[in-house]
């Protein structure tokens, strides 16, 4: 076995590109805005919603670049980023069509598109050596980021196109909030999946199967179903927590005495669901890790004492 597949970094790596790239293309997005502003020139349109749309999501997979090992390669990882995240969105597209609005409608998103994600993970880490926890959970970060960024793309086109004309505070405003937000969401569930489905192969060539690999599945559905429920349970919340009746609500729209509270219990929210995905990735690694160092010592413990002790040479 090569250094390259026992997890030496890659030649390649140089640390930093990612909050350096971030910077700049950051830069370059409030530039963007301003000459549009200036110049009321919708051509940059386009330009604004690619370039927010894509900038968090893509750090993301600079970061992954920054670290990864094993027989990884940038291409793998680029190409994991664009096809992974266009086949995504299609196959979430194809599979949601039917989908009717109800109760659990947003649960029900969550469970399409997270199998959509952990088929490509399983397609795009087929040939990935050593398969390990920590290569699941970069690989994953980096699938759910290209799907955030197309995904981000198409609701910043929607925000922007009004009966009115091009509105350029909503697209902003969209993107803004998908690009603080998506290294907490897509990102986050699709490495806990990878996470757990590499961590099972324990360091070998081909994937094993593992009764964690649809625990882990399902608490990434819930949780992504969770978090885009919660502006309506935020909602609910805020009614049923003041004791106003629903029908003050009118036409759907939240009466302002309850905005403030409904926007609180949202972000709170937000903030849970983050918390606990962090957990949940964060413990499958350490018990991975923990694993891996105790096989190794194991495995160390059962090579012969003469293979361990230095050779002394007579003189």
């Amino acid at each position: 076995m090569t250094a390259m597949t026992d997890g030496a970094v890659h030649p390649h790596h140089r640390h930093g590109w990612w909050w350096k790239t971030l910077l700049a293309g950051f830069l370059l997005w409030v530039v963007t805005i301003v000459v549009t502003v200036l110049t009321s020139n919708t051509n940059l349109v386009p330009t604004i919603i690619l370039l927010g749309s894509f900038l968090v999501p893509f750090t993301v997979v600079l970061f992954v670049i920054e670290r990864v090992t094993g027989t990884v390669s940038t291409m793998q990882l680029v190409t994991a980023f664009f096809v992974g995240g266009i086949l995504g969105v299609l196959g979430a597209s194809l599979l949601e069509a039917d989908l009717h609005q109800g109760a659990f409608l947003f649960i029900v998103v969550g469970f399409v598109e997270e199998f959509v994600k952990a088929v490509l993970l399983l397609v795009v880490g087929w040939r990935v050596r050593p398969k390990t926890a920590r290569q699941g959970a970069l690989l994953g970060a980096t699938i759910g980021a290209g799907f955030a960024a197309f995904e981000s793309a198409g609701y910043a086109f929607n925000a922007a196109i009004t009966q009115r004309g091009i509105d350029l505070y909503s697209l902003l405003q969209t993107e803004v909030v998908r690009a603080v937000l998506s290294p907490v969401g897509h990102v986050l569930w699709t490495a806990i999946i990878g996470a757990v489905l590499f961590g099972a192969a324990r360091g070998a060539a081909r994937f094993r199967w593992s009764s964690w690999i649809p625990v882990a599945y399902v608490v990434s559905a819930v949780l992504h179903g969770l978090w885009d429920s919660n502006a309506t349970v935020s909602t609910v919340l805020a009614f049923v927590l003041t004791g106003t009746p629903f029908s003050a609500a009118g036409s759907g729209a939240v009466p302002p005495g309850l905005a403030g509270l409904a926007t609180t219990l949202y972000v709170v929210g937000l903030l849970v669901v983050t918390v606990v995905g962090v957990v949940v990735l964060v413990g499958v690694l350490v018990h991975h890790r923990r694993v891996d160092r105790a096989r190794g010592a194991d495995q160390l413990a059962t090579v012969p004492a003469w293979e361990t002790t230095p050779h002394r040479h007579a003189p």
